[in-house]
Order: C-alpha cells, then structure tokens, then sequence
C-alpha cells in the first residue's frame, strides 16, 4: 500500500504527480473580494413597489382621473403629455415648466404594454431630469 504525504492543496493526478491548487484558489479569492468591493459601488435603478393589498377582492383601486401630469405611451409608441402629442425633445421642456408651476404633484405615466421597454426609459429619464423625484406607473390589469 501507498502512503501520500505532502499538503493537503496538493491532490495526485493520474500519473501520480501532484497537483498545486494553490495559485488557482487564490486567484478565486481574489476576484470574490474584487465583487465584494466593486458591487455596492454600482448604480443601479432601484424600483420600489407600493404594498399590495392584505385581502385579495375583485375591485380595483380607483385611479385619479383629474391628475394634473398624465404622460400617455401608445402602442406605436407616441408620447402624449396632459393628452397632446408630444416629441422626446419636447417632453422633457414640458415637465420642466410643468414642474415649475405644480412643484408637489407626482406625474402618472399610462404605459402600453405592447410598446417599446426603450420608449418607457424616455420618459422615465424625462421625469428625472426634469426635476420630478417619483413617477407613478398605471397598470391596466389583463
């Protein structure tokens, strides 16, 4: 019978040689530290949910129909601003003298689920850099 000794990173291969792990569990540890420094670094969009109701009914919530902002998006992804067409270039002047003159109300945006995910971060970016700190997204259900 054979006896092995040597350290415990090192495991014989086929032709009875050893095999140092060594480098290769470094090299692991390394980049594991490198996502655990760089990931709390990153920017990410962060969505936050409304809390969904503690009793399922068949109602729905009432939407406010007299919002002040209403951004509609189409299916053949137009953009329409307090119902009047508008351009992305044109969108974003809107929201700014829109913010001027109603500093506290929350925009509604009327997204079509058949149009553009793109089209939805136009005007998401519109809404930011127009000064607007929420964007409430109205989904219809089915």
């Amino acid at each position: 019978m054979r006896f092995y000794r040597g350290n415990r990173d090192q495991t014989p291969d086929a032709d009875g040689e050893l095999l140092n792990l060594t480098p290769l569990i470094d090299v692991v540890f390394v980049v594991l530290i490198m996502f655990i420094i760089i990931a709390p670094l990153l920017e990410l969009d962060r969505i936050h949910l409304s809390n969904g109701a503690t009793v399922k009914t068949k109602e729905t919530l009432p939407v406010k129909d007299q919002a002040l902002i209403t951004i509609h998006v189409y299916s053949d992804n137009t953009i329409f601003l307090n119902n009047l067409q508008v351009t992305q270039k044109e969108l974003i002047v809107r929201l700014k003298e829109l913010k001027q003159a109603h500093p506290f109300h929350i925009p509604q945006l009327f997204h079509d689920k058949t149009a553009y995910f793109g089209t939805y971060q136009i005007v998401k970016n519109a809404v930011e850099s127009s000064g607007f700190e929420q964007l409430d997204v109205v989904l219809k259900p089915g």
